[in-house]
């Protein structure tokens, strides 16, 4: 309280005890503005104030533990006055005035003790519960928002996009057709190469004429923390872009912002353009409660900026329309502070997260199952496949058959829309995505420009809208330069919404090592560990083409019934691979599952092998075969006992089918296990395959360090596993080019010395 206390006396001070500026009074029915709309954006912007001020009360009270203000950037209050409560709204932390105005276009709302639920960390916030203080709304459309990187501006570009899209292909959105999308954020991340990236990507779309309605909003207090953004630097990177509006107001004055924002808002809804909205304002109090601005500014300078403090400006409009007088407003801040500090006490006597279960339980909630759509079958699925009715019936490699699932999905699933670079005409690099675009057109299956960023951010704002995105992502390599999306945005959206808000895509990533021809650490990356650090994402990752049907099938179910975010990792060493033990051997050729089979989450599959059968079997779930006594019979039906479990994925499974054949043929009894899923681990299912197996080796074609293998080591001992258990990994390499790759990869030969020293040892 003693260092709140002074604050509170500066505002004081600051509104009703020195001279207010002289301000200009334009003709209010001119701007569309009546009296008493002026006095409740006043309103908001004192109750954000006052909010702002208590939230540093409970801090230091022990009772909120997030104190980045609004203060002075309460001019986008007028902002969401100038837009419809439907138009979602991505916010900066600053927009605490926004938000208070936004809510107050819905009736029965109160954002004051919403936004005093969320500081206290109450499992009663109705939009984290709990989970953090974040401004956020599923009825003001506003998704919660933590960043502060700018890295929520690639989605709100991708929502934007999403709209004219859903508008073209005839799909009910969350929003209206006419919507218009808002993102605010500062003048310091507006440096940001993600920020940077995805207002590029708006200005590229909308140079083609593509329709992008947002409005994006700098609110430029000149520092970032400490950081001084160097004057007139905003108004120089981003007047003069490409493809989009530029347009400014000075935030200090409600009206002026309006008047900006209602020609943002025109330019937006009806030319479904982007607009660049700059507004200039001060930041009050320093970046956060800990923060001391006396440490890089000057008396002067912290004086300077409350004089400009807009709620002066505003006092002053008020008096100078004879709307209300200091006097009476002096009694106003004094209710809301009474008012506020009332409600902050009910607030923090509401219960908070208990216990682990309780935080988690939003992670990856459970929505209703539903019956998957129907495949096309008769004429229609005829002329879905007339380009391939030679190949029907054959086997075929991976990227094929992945070809022939991702035709069934999109005619399956009419919300299901692809985005990355060259999946249209040219099919993809492997031939993946090939004439997707000729059966489900360009509002489909999206060219995008060469951003990763931008690639994710569409994905994750079309998902916002409703649609199922699968994006692509050209190279595992690539993905790196935009993991926060899938960190930060994707992953987080239904912990930190309480559920309410989901984002369900399946994002397909070519990768994995052993590619010949071409390579080097930017196309053979055996580095996905950053997918498996993230609660409720869902990597999965094929080692042939019928599994790899199978799978994905399973995944888009994820994406689009339980709203999971799912990483499908292809290995591009396997996409033609037709051959297994020798070329013209067809063994890893698969015929193409029907329709409707799909390998269930968590399940794993396996292949079986001795002396007397010399050959692949039929690969099967781990669920059918934990119905079995996981023994083979020899030719006269004699109980064979399984030496080695060998436990792979990927390019791993296929080494490890190679060296089963070579173990076999000493008389070694092997069974090869493929994990289907990385990411939760299917351990359920991994220990009845392995059975009463007393050898399990794991042949991880990733890193030593950070492995699938190392996780799959620990949690087989703490689920009780008895047998001895030993790994065949890469080096802690990265992948050099041509023939040095193997020499830090796992092959054939390693995995059978491996197995045998295992038996042995």
């Amino acid at each position: 309280m003693s260092q709140v206390q002074p604050l509170q006396e500066r505002l004081l001070t600051a509104l009703f005890d020195t001279e207010l500026p002289v301000v200009a009074t334009p003709d209010l029915a001119v701007l569309g503005v009546q009296p008493e709309q002026l006095f409740d954006w006043v309103d908001s912007q004192l109750t954000s104030r006052v909010l702002d001020l208590h939230s540093r009360e409970l801090q230091a009270a022990g009772e909120s533990f997030y104190t980045i203000g609004s203060a002075g950037h309460e001019g986008n209050a007028a902002i969401a006055a100038a837009f419809k409560h439907n138009d979602m709204a991505f916010l900066h932390y600053r927009s605490g005035a926004f938000f208070v105005q936004r809510q107050k276009q819905v009736a029965n709302s109160n954002p004051i003790y919403d936004m005093l639920l969320s500081f206290a960390a109450s499992k009663d916030d109705p939009i984290s519960g709990g989970r953090h203080k974040v401004l956020g709304s599923k009825t003001h459309f506003v998704p919660p928002q933590t960043s502060t990187i700018g890295s929520h501006v690639p989605k709100a570009v991708g929502m934007a996009h999403s709209i004219g899209l859903a508008k073209r292909l005839q799909h009910q959105g969350t929003v209206p057709n006419d919507s218009v999308v808002l993102c605010s954020f500062g003048d310091a991340s507006a440096n940001h190469s993600t920020t940077q990236g995805a207002i590029n990507a708006a200005g590229w779309a909308a140079y083609q004429t593509i329709p992008l309605p947002v409005v994006l909003v700098c609110e430029d207090n000149g520092i970032g923390i400490s950081t001084a953004t160097p004057h007139g630097w905003i108004e120089a990177g981003f007047k003069h872009r490409p493809g989009m509006h530029y347009v400014a107001c000075d935030g200090r004055n409600l009206l002026d912002v309006y008047r900006a924002a209602k020609e943002a808002e025109r330019l937006a809804r009806k030319l479904k353009q982007p607009v660049f909205l700059h507004m200039k304002c001060v930041r009050l109090y320093g970046h956060a409660g800990s923060d001391a601005e006396t440490t890089y500014l000057s008396k002067q300078q912290i004086e300077n900026n409350e004089l400009n403090d807009p709620l002066r400006t505003s006092l002053a409009l008020l008096a100078a329309y004879g709307i209300a007088d200091r006097e009476h407003m002096y009694e106003h801040v004094q209710e809301l502070f009474a008012r506020v500090r009332s409600e902050g006490k009910q607030a923090i006597r509401k219960p908070k997260l208990e216990n682990a279960a309780q935080v988690m339980a939003s992670i990856a909630p459970h929505h209703p199952e539903r019956p998957m759509p129907e495949p096309k079958t008769g004429s229609g699925r005829e002329q879905l496949f007339a380009h391939e009715k030679h190949n029907l019936g054959k086997p075929h490699t991976l990227n094929k058959l992945l070809n022939w699932a991702l035709l069934d999905i999109f005619s399956q699933y009419s919300h299901a829309i692809m985005m990355g670079e060259d999946v249209g005409k040219k099919g993809g690099v492997y031939g993946v995505t090939n004439r997707l675009v000729q059966q489900f057109g360009p509002n489909r299956i999206m060219n995008t420009l060469l951003d990763e960023q931008s690639i994710l951010g569409m994905a994750i704002g079309a998902a916002h809208n409703g649609f199922l995105p699968i994006p692509e992502i050209q190279f595992l390599a690539y993905v790196h330069n935009a993991e926060d999306q899938i960190r930060g945005e994707a992953a987080t959206l239904q912990f930190f919404s309480n559920g309410q808000f989901n984002n369900g895509m399946v994002i397909r990533i070519a990768g994995l090592a052993y590619q010949r021809g071409f390579g080097g650490h930017f196309h053979n990356d055996n580095s996905f560990a950053v997918f498996r650090d993230l609660p409720g994402v869902v990597l999965v990752c094929p080692s042939n083409g019928a599994s790899a049907a199978r799978l994905l099938r399973e995944a888009v179910r994820l994406a689009d019934e339980q709203k999971r975010v799912v990483v499908f990792l292809e290995p591009i060493a396997l996409y033609n691979q037709k051959d297994l033990h020798a070329p013209g051997d067809g063994l890893w050729s698969f015929q193409y599952p029907e329709p409707h089979e799909r390998i269930g989450f968590g399940e794993v599959s396996m292949v079986e092998l001795d002396a007397h059968e010399l050959s692949v079997n039929q690969q099967v779930t781990g669920e059918t075969r934990a119905a079995d006594d996981h023994h083979s019979a020899d030719a006269n039906g004699n109980t064979l006992q399984t030496d080695v479990c060998i436990v792979s994925y990927g390019n791993g499974y296929y080494l490890s089918c190679q060296a089963q054949k070579e173990l076999a043929e000493t008389g070694m009894q092997t069974r090869v296990i493929d994990l289907n899923w990385l990411h939760p681990l299917p351990m359920e299912s991994l220990l009845l395959a392995i059975g009463d197996c007393a050898n399990v080796l794991l042949v991880d074609e990733c890193r030593e360090t950070g492995s699938v293998s190392e996780e799959l080591y620990t949690r087989l001992h703490e689920l009780g596993y008895q047998g001895k258990v030993s790994r065949v990994c890469a080096d802690d390499s990265f992948i050099p080019l041509a023939k040095a790759a193997y020499h830090v990869l796992p092959s054939k030969d390693t995995i059978v010395r491996a197995a045998r020293a295992l038996l042995w040892s």
